[in-house]
């Protein structure tokens, strides 16, 4: 593995997880009493975290909804990010415009899998309330908020628990039953004390066997295939990289994730991405056909495909929608 250089981001995300620990065991003591209390703190430990580690052009605010154009309204969420644009006398409604949410989070001081479950539903409901976006793969495959379950600690603390493998089974099982695009899938699940999960999705070709994609003249025997992963980073894999901090990983993966819509943020992503903070990490596979892209994207991908325009899709280009992943 190749050396990394020390860097001071690798102290920031240490104390940063050292405080978060302090606060779990603080929580905690008085959790039995106060159940309602417990989860507020939590949330505002993730909240000030935000705040913290945003650009101060967003607004996080605390416990409301979100209301899309036609007036539905979503279960209330924990955390929420607002664009710089929100209006000001706006702010402490509750009840948070869809159009000017960046991303939303649900908080829970220990993590169960019930709770994944339940964040899966909350992130399809939230994200069918936005029209889904043409144009580009970028654009059909996300959808233009965030969403994300955090939480400090977990469940499984047993000798022989496996903490890792019960978070991600529970999250393949719901996103098989719940997800029926990828523009749907939670984009972020970090926990404190174990590992961070993020939504990744990638366009290649592929021989011709899985997908259902008209077959042109003088095919050339391959065909478009896209993948959704939850790629997670955690503590205890394979060569971890020793300055490794979930909550560094969350970081980076939530800027990263925020700069595709701001370009105003993609250099300090860069910058975040060159450091490696984000540590290693894997997850499993899903696959999809081409009938999640509009027409629009298919016949533009055909055309990649049989050779006629090759340079649509890009390979390495940074922050372009037509490149293989996001």
């Amino acid at each position: 593995m190749e050396e990394i250089k020390s860097h001071d981001l690798f102290d920031f995300m240490s104390q940063i997880s050292q405080e978060m620990s302090s606060e779990y065991a603080r929580i905690q003591k008085r959790a039995t009493e106060d159940s309602g209390t417990a989860g507020d703190q939590g949330e505002e430990n993730w909240a000030e975290l935000l705040r913290d580690w945003l650009p101060p052009t967003y607004q996080i605010v605390t416990k409301g909804r979100i209301i899309n154009q036609d007036g539905n309204t979503s279960p209330q969420v924990d955390v929420i990010v607002l664009k710089s644009s929100y209006p000001k006398k706006l702010l402490n409604k509750k009840v948070y415009l869809a159009a000017g949410v960046a991303a939303a989070f649900e908080c829970k001081v220990t993590l169960k899998a019930a709770h994944i479950a339940e964040a899966l539903e909350s992130c399809v409901a939230i994200k069918s309330f936005f029209t889904p976006r043409k144009g580009s793969p970028f654009k059909e495959l996300n959808a233009p908020i965030l969403y994300g379950l955090l939480a400090h600690s977990h469940y499984w603390k047993g000798d022989r628990s496996t903490p890792v493998e019960n978070i991600e089974n529970k999250l393949v099982e719901e996103d098989r039953r719940l997800v029926d695009h990828p523009r749907k899938t939670i984009d972020l699940i970090c926990v404190a004390d174990l590992g961070s999960w993020h939504s990744s999705k990638k366009t290649f070709l592929t021989p011709n066997q899985y997908l259902n994609l008209r077959t042109p003249p003088n095919h050339s025997g391959r065909s478009l295939e896209t993948t959704t992963a939850y790629i997670g980073h955690t503590n205890n894999f394979e060569n971890q990289m020793e300055h490794f901090k979930p909550i560094g990983a969350f970081i980076f993966y939530l800027f990263h994730k925020l700069a595709w819509e701001n370009q105003e943020y993609r250099s300090l992503a860069d910058y975040y991405d060159l450091t490696d903070i984000a540590g290693s990490g894997s997850g499993p596979v899903r696959y999809w056909n081409s009938n999640i892209y509009s027409d629009e994207i298919k016949v533009k991908l055909e055309r990649y495909i049989t050779g006629v325009e090759r340079s649509i899709v890009s390979n390495g280009e940074p922050w372009d929608e037509w490149q293989i992943m996001f």
